[in-house]
């Protein structure tokens, strides 16, 4: 048996993920809603065929051979990780029923229509027969994965390899401690910024110009993606070559487009650059969902909310909007900036966001326990927020229907936000003491430069690594909260002090 052969029959399972991408990115942007239910069909029949090829005697036997201790040895590194992640991937696939695997698919496609729906109602009653289904295939499947210590772990896996529960609630503990008396201070002693300057009316063509400019100005390769509106942004990669971003345009807001298309612009940096050497290979994706958002959240927030990314971009902005041009770069900067805890998580600011994700995080590891039901999240959700960020939710659209993610059976998904926030604070410390003139670089428009570093240091490795391996290569320690916490009390001290 031949390792070309194991990468093969690899490559026929890539075709149809980078399909079953394509109708996923369809169903999102441009599919006519009375396609939606059979297109879930379309979309489950797709997964199948993936699950039984991922699950077959043809790889059984690749499994079982090129893991045995003497062939092993003998390939090379990158031959030796795609042979354990496919074996992972085998063994997790292979302990599901398929017609569950099919089944739970179709739920996640017809949820995710049936979600959009009950958004733009705000009505979570109409979501949760699906939700209920969705969540009670996870159930399963965790019985199927196994576990040590907790159930939700099992679901951890399948974003952040080898991070646990423990794990997670230790991170949270200390990070907790200290962001929330910082944000006490900071709402009972600073001065916050005014906000009024970014009021107005914003046509959409512009904003979609706006978006353009700054991706290319990131350094996006528009031929090798395009950006689309949906619901949800997102990013979507479908192979080499076909990386496409997703935003939301509000016509009272062009900060939330702006900031969500640097942000998928992120995640497409990341995939598009990957290897080439790896095109078709498993390692040909990131290393884990926190190291991907580690890349947008650079993005979004440690480049797109800085002065010296304002100082260059400003004018930019205001030849698109001229009535920004009565603004000052650094009253826009400081605006932008503006921290106070708010009801929507993805345009909430750099200091409470961490605070939106202990609450999905705790909500999904009760629920995944048994510890709450589908039916009480509304109210469990409301809770929390009022404990967590102080604040009211007057409806489902602006509480526990927010997010898209469980609506897709990505329970699990959510602490990948965080990490990314922790993960993103290290590299870019790391980044900053090897290119000292980091700073001027980015203010004269050269954001290239970082973008550079983090193909060199990040993107070309794809999975490769493990995200707590990548962690130490790159900045040569675990990770450690103290690197945010040290960011955004350093910047936000200057704003509001």
């Amino acid at each position: 048996m031949e390792i070309k052969e194991f990468y093969d029959y690899n490559k026929e399972i890539a075709k149809f993920k980078a399909a079953y991408a394509l109708v996923e990115w369809d169903m999102r942007t441009k599919m006519p809603p009375k396609a939606a239910m059979d297109r879930s069909e379309v979309a489950g029949k797709l997964a199948r065929t993936m699950f039984d090829m991922g699950t077959s005697p043809k790889m059984a036997a690749f499994v079982e051979y090129f893991n045995r201790p003497k062939v092993n040895e003998k390939l090379s590194e990158i031959d030796r990780r795609n042979v354990y992640l496919v074996t992972k991937e085998y063994r997790r696939i292979s302990a599901i029923p398929p017609d569950k695997f099919e089944k739970f698919t179709i739920a996640c496609s017809k949820g995710e229509n049936v979600w959009q729906e009950a958004k733009a109602e705000s009505n979570f009653s109409k979501f949760k027969p699906y939700l209920e289904e969705i969540v009670g295939y996870l159930k399963e499947f965790v019985e199927y994965y196994g576990y040590e210590e907790n159930k939700y772990d099992a679901l951890l896996e399948d974003y952040e390899p080898s991070m646990t529960t423990k794990d997670l609630n230790k991170i949270i503990a200390g990070l907790k401690a200290e962001l929330v008396p910082f944000i006490k201070d900071l709402n009972s002693k600073g001065k916050a910024p005014d906000t009024s300057i970014l009021s107005g009316n914003f046509d959409k063509s512009s904003q979609e110009k706006l978006s353009r400019e700054v991706l290319d100005a990131m350094g996006y390769d528009f031929k090798g993606g395009r950006i689309d509106e949906t619901v949800h942004p997102f990013t979507i990669g479908m192979g080499f070559g076909d990386v496409r971003i997703t935003t939301n345009y509000h016509l009272d807001d062009m900060t939330s487009a702006l900031f969500s298309t640097m942000h998928e612009g992120g995640h497409a940096l990341y995939e598009q650059g990957v290897s080439e050497a790896y095109k078709w290979m498993p390692i040909y994706s990131g290393a884990s969902m926190g190291i991907h958002e580690s890349q947008s959240r650079t993005w979004e927030n440690l480049v797109g909310r800085s002065q010296p990314f304002w100082n260059f971009f400003f004018p930019k902005l205001c030849d698109i909007f001229p009535q920004f041009k009565n603004v000052s770069s650094d009253e826009f900067y400081r605006a932008i900036n503006l921290t106070k805890p708010s009801l929507i998580r993805i345009e909430s600011d750099e200091v409470t966001y961490n605070l939106h994700i202990m609450v999905r995080f705790e909500i999904e590891e009760a629920l995944i326990n048994d510890r709450i039901k589908v039916a009480d999240l509304p109210d469990v959700w409301n809770e929390k927020m009022k404990a967590y960020l102080g604040i009211d939710v007057p409806d489902d659209a602006h509480g526990v229907l927010q997010d898209v993610h469980w609506s897709g059976g990505q329970l699990g998904y959510f602490p990948s936000y965080m990490l990314g926030n922790l993960y993103a604070s290290q590299f870019f410390f790391t980044a900053k003491k090897e290119i000292p003139n980091l700073d001027s670089e980015i203010a004269n428009g050269n954001l290239k430069v970082l973008r550079e570093w983090q193909r060199e240091k990040i993107h070309k490795f794809g999975a490769l690594y493990d995200p707590k391996d990548l962690l130490i290569k790159v900045t040569g320690e675990p990770l450690n909260h103290k690197f945010f916490m040290n960011y955004v009390r350093e910047k936000f001290s200057k704003i509001y002090f």
